[in-house]
């Protein structure tokens, strides 16, 4: 399975927004457990999945009856989970849960449990859960068929979920805007290198029952691939922002050479800073603008995306980084146009580490995408030592859904505008080539600054020469303006930036970080 195929399996089955209920065309029963119950427990689940490491990997991909495998689109999208099924549904408690459908692109089958009182009992198939208008017949189907993952509702709306757990260990959420845009994953493997990425994926899960008053929902994972299993329990707390307590155990079957913890998957096609893509009648087409760091130095960090030519990887080393996240910081219809999926909408999510998670990398990878249908941008942890096979290695962290990220900057401005485009003074000819960066800052103490302050540019590349420096307040108190030309040397190698606005020796603003990779010689045009 490539990325293009594990994205396509995504949208196939939640669509570009929150995911609507499914249609009710038939009386039938609810989705219960069945058969014997099991004892069960998430140190029961680490032993498991601890176990399944010493034994080869197996894989179940393609574990499906001939009729389900070659559904066409339309069909697969013509079944419908019948929401009066839901889980838990009539037992006067706060979540519900609905299954989504095995076939097309879900061709691994996924077994779904119920957890009460310490016992498991698993969610068999029945083919009355479902609804089904496609045209293809579906055939008598097994009972022990399984599912392709859940969705998560929650008594505020349960006409909308909250969250989905589908394709390989991919799960996403939202806040209260109740859009979902960006994507988790379990763990990443061999993301951004010059091989064939690895897709490791939840074949099972575990759904705690919530007491009849419980305000958050336990949902057990176990992870499987060639190089790794895991065991993996996550905590949902629902609200203005969808907050997820994560632990994981991982239990490497051989050495791995680059390794994702808390990985997030993004789209980025074309925005203010980076217009390659920018064919569309839409002047912006992304769900995140941006990654985000709080590094374990306490320093604020802002790189905003772009759609590269090639796959592009950039590695931030760290200490116990405080937290990271992608985010869509700019939150104005108007800069996107876009009345159907709603970009302005899309959450971000922020990882807050728990625990000493030691020396890495917050490794970014930006992949070219020529439209929106593909999740081009990754980021994830990297720890600089490698997981040792026959070993447990624990992972804890939270993770916050919504439109703005749990924690900011108390006394900077953050960055929340990227524009680029040719160097030069207006009315003046070229002599040159140089490419202009204006950067807009807003928040902390900006508007409490006098006209006259003397706020500097603190500018540094790493190849080149910087000039036409400027910092200037934007009207209406707005934030400050910095603005540089980079003029490149010959080379096409990427070019390091960096940029923050300081008064005197105090640092007004987070540090904005960019690269830049100059056209060929040959190809600068000076118009």
């Amino acid at each position: 399975m490539d990325r293009r195929s594990v994205m396509k399996t995504l949208a196939a089955a939640a669509g570009m927004g929150a995911l609507p209920a499914g249609l009710l065309l038939a009386p039938l029963t609810r989705a219960e457990p069945r058969g014997s119950a099991t004892p069960f427990s998430y140190a029961w689940l680490k032993g498991h999945a601890r176990s399944l490491s010493r034994q080869p990997y197996v894989s179940h991909e393609g574990e499906l009856p001939p009729s389900l495998k070659t559904l066409s689109w339309d069909d697969y999208q013509a079944i419908r989970f019948n929401a009066d099924q839901a889980l838990w549904k009539g037992s006067d408690g706060a979540f519900q849960v609905q299954l989504f459908h095995l076939g097309l692109y879900f061709q691994a089958p996924v077994r779904i449990y119920q957890v009460e009182d310490g016992k498991a009992r698993e969610l068999a198939y029945d083919p009355d859960y479902f609804s089904y208008e496609g045209e293809q017949p579906l055939g008598e189907l097994p009972a022990d068929l399984g599912f392709a993952g859940f969705r998560v509702h929650f008594h505020t709306n349960f006409k909308l979920d909250l969250a989905a757990f589908l394709g390989a260990s991919y799960f996403r959420a939202v806040g209260d805007e109740m859009q979902y845009g960006l994507s988790a994953r379990g763990l990443a493997i061999n993301t951004g290198m010059n091989r064939e990425e690895e897709f490791p994926r939840f074949s099972a899960f575990w759904l705690e029952k919530p007491a009849p008053d419980g305000d958050r929902l336990v949902v057990h994972a176990l992870l499987d691939s060639p190089s790794v299993t895991g065991a993996y329990a996550f905590t949902l707390h629902p609200g203005k922002h969808m907050v997820m307590e994560v632990d994981a155990a991982l239990y490497p079957r051989q050495a791995i050479d680059r390794i994702g913890i808390a990985p997030l998957t993004s789209m980025y096609q074309v925005g203010e800073n980076h217009r390659r893509m920018g064919y569309d009648w839409r002047p912006e087409i992304h769900d995140s603008d941006g990654l985000a760091l709080w590094s374990g130095a306490g320093e604020w960090i802002w790189r905003p995306l772009v759609n590269p030519v090639g796959v592009r990887v950039n590695s931030f080393q760290d200490e116990n980084p405080r937290g990271f996240g992608l985010l869509q910081r700019d939150r104005d219809f108007e800069h996107y146009q876009d009345d159907g999926v709603f970009y302005d909408r899309r959450p971000g999510a922020w990882v807050e580490p728990r625990g000493d998670w030691g020396r890495g990398a917050v490794m970014l990878v930006e992949i070219p995408t020529v439209d929106e249908t593909f999740d081009n941008i990754v980021a994830f942890w990297n720890p600089e030592r490698p997981l040792e096979p026959g070993q447990e290695h624990l992972f804890s962290y939270r993770l916050t859904w919504g439109g703005e990220p749990p924690v900011a900057p108390r006394q900077l401005a953050t960055a929340r505008a990227t524009r680029t485009g040719l160097g030069g003074v207006v009315g003046q000819q070229r002599e040159y080539f140089s490419w202009r960066f204006a950067v807009d800052f807003a928040g902390g103490a900006l508007n409490m600054l006098a006209e006259d302050a003397g706020v500097v540019p603190v500018i540094s590349a790493s190849r080149g020469r910087v000039e036409i420096t400027s910092a200037r307040p934007l009207p209406g108190g707005r934030g400050y303006r910095a603005m540089f030309d980079l003029v490149p040397d010959e080379s096409t190698e990427p070019v390091d930036l960096r940029l923050y606005l300081r008064l005197g020796e105090q640092p007004l603003t987070e540090t904005w970080v960019y690269q830049y990779t100059p056209p060929a010689v040959g190809e600068r045009t000076l118009y």
